[in-house]
């Protein structure tokens, strides 16, 4: 085999590695643009400036089970919170037991917006 075989097969070798890479990466990128769903094994971080878009149509929801866990503005994550179960007393009149039943549900709902983080 001469020297020129040799660089045409040298190439030729090469030509295909570099198919093979385009190949894999076709299917990666084919995997990412038609999937409806994208698992993320580390942090997302959007640039300043940069906006979430979601449809108009269905909705979108964050934590689609009550067992998924969800903190804001750096606040440790927790699972739904239960319903507040306060109860309200009755009356068309004042009276200190609805007023004292109105702080409790009050203080309540106060507790689960600190616990996710979203007042202080």
């Amino acid at each position: 085999m001469n020297e020129l075989q040799k660089q045409i097969e040298t190439l030729r070798q090469e030509v295909s590695a570099s198919n093979a890479r385009v190949n894999y990466l076709e299917g990666v990128v084919g995997a990412l643009v038609f999937s409806d769903r994208y698992n993320i094994g580390k942090t997302m971080q959007f640039q300043d400036g940069r906006n979430i878009q979601v449809g108009k149509g269905v909705g979108t929801k964050i934590g689609t089970e009550s067992t998924q866990k969800i903190g804001f503005f750096g606040k440790t994550p927790i699972v739904r919170p239960a319903a507040i179960s306060t109860t309200l007393a009755a009356g068309g009149t004042y009276s200190q037991a609805v007023e004292d039943s109105y702080k409790i549900a009050i203080d309540d709902i106060k507790t689960v917006l600190i616990n996710l983080g979203l007042t202080a």
